[in-house]
């Protein structure tokens, strides 16, 4: 037998039924009892799996922070900070650091001490262990930002690491990821236009690093969707003037680019969505896919949507997303974001956003992904 071949052991397979009626895998009796073996050809049981997540609000108790837009969140055990964001288009809402619970399901403002950063809108955020990273945005004078900051939750304490000349230029509505070691920054809209850079910092030797260029190729863009996966650094969709619908890596290992052609069922062109990593999926919720005549001012046309592009085969697949508990999220863009894990279950949390009647949201969503998803 190959050793490619996966065996699983199953008891009463009397009780099995394919649900893929095209694939009929063999299967031997080895004993009385009714057990069996059924030996299943490397990477037939993901060409079976049904790729699927479920959605539960979060009933928040007590006074809750309000609803926002561009704002941002990071995720630390089971401690939801918010910072950030607005409620009048373009107005900063306040910079304190809100905390939800997800374990009590309320909300709570921390005591930080050290150099807080100012109220801004189109802010990222990102965690490294137990400490928060807060790069970008705009202020309420409508200028791009450059300053990080970071926030130790142990010690409720806010530090500014860099500005200025130091690390990637003024920016605001660029994106944010994290590894174990690394913050990365990519793109946004910049003080000259929209930029196509892509930053590291190293939270161990405490500087940046600027990665290369990806050329023209890859056009400038804010509110793109970036995620860490298969040793690759992918920059999804956003907005280079119009909705886009390409999605371009970067090798780590090799220090180059690559524009990827995708298949399936694919997105339609969007920006401003949620996107997350989970193992080689990225995966990718709402987002808006016509922007308002208006510019930031308006509401544009959004999506309610979750899709998961798989990094290793280039196939995009549009999730079953069912309503659990509390409705579905819908349409929605320029929401809050990030991993989560609740009840044991790995997902994505969606916090406020704008929707299609351009009200700012307030609600609180987790999206638990399929454990098929997950593996």
């Amino acid at each position: 037998m190959p050793t490619s071949n996966l065996i699983l052991s199953f008891l009463l397979l009397q009780q099995f039924s394919c649900k893929n009626k095209e694939v009929t895998p063999p299967w031997t009796e080895i004993n009385p009892r009714g057990e069996y073996i059924l030996v299943l050809p490397f990477g037939w049981f993901q060409t079976m799996a049904v790729v699927h997540g479920s959605w539960v609000k979060l009933n928040q108790r007590g006074e809750g922070q309000g609803a926002r837009s561009s704002h941002a969140i990071a995720i630390i055990a089971q401690k939801v900070y918010a910072f950030g964001g607005e409620f009048v288009p373009r107005v900063p809402v306040d910079n304190n650091l809100h905390v939800f619970d997800l374990e009590t399901l309320t909300w709570s403002v921390s005591e930080a001490s050290g150099d807080t950063p100012p109220p801004r809108v189109g802010v990222t955020m990102a965690a490294v262990g137990e400490t928060i990273y807060v790069f970008g945005g705009r202020d309420a004078e409508h200028k791009e930002l450059n300053e990080l900051y970071s926030f130790d939750t142990r010690a409720n304490k806010w530090a500014l690491i860099s500005s200025g000349d130091i690390g990637p230029p003024h920016r605001s509505y660029h994106s944010m990821t994290s590894d174990d070691r690394h913050v990365y920054v990519f793109g946004g809209c910049g003080v000259h236009g929209r930029l196509n850079d892509l930053w590291a910092f190293d939270v161990v030797e405490n500087k940046w690093v600027e990665f290369p260029s990806p050329g023209e190729n890859c056009k400038g863009r804010g509110g793109p969707g970036l995620a860490v996966a298969q040793g690759k650094i992918w920059v999804v969709y956003g907005f280079a003037g119009m909705e886009m619908d390409d999605v371009h890596c970067f090798d780590q290992a090799h220090k180059t680019w690559a524009k990827v052609e995708t298949s399936g069922q694919k997105p339609t062109a969007r920006s401003v969505f949620c996107s997350l990593s989970n193992g080689k999926y990225i995966i990718v919720y709402g987002g808006e896919i016509d922007p308002s005549d208006q510019g930031h001012l308006g509401a544009g046309q959004f999506s309610g949507e979750v899709y998961a592009l798989d990094t290793e085969t280039l196939i995009w697949k549009r999730l079953e997303d069912k309503a659990d508990s509390g409705g579905h999220p819908g349409p929605r863009g320029w929401c809050a974001f990030a991993g989560a894990s609740r009840g044991g279950r790995q997902g994505l949390l969606v916090y406020g956003g704008n929707s299609p009647s351009n009200d700012r949201l307030d609600d609180i969503f987790f999206l638990t992904l399929s454990q098929e998803l997950a593996n």
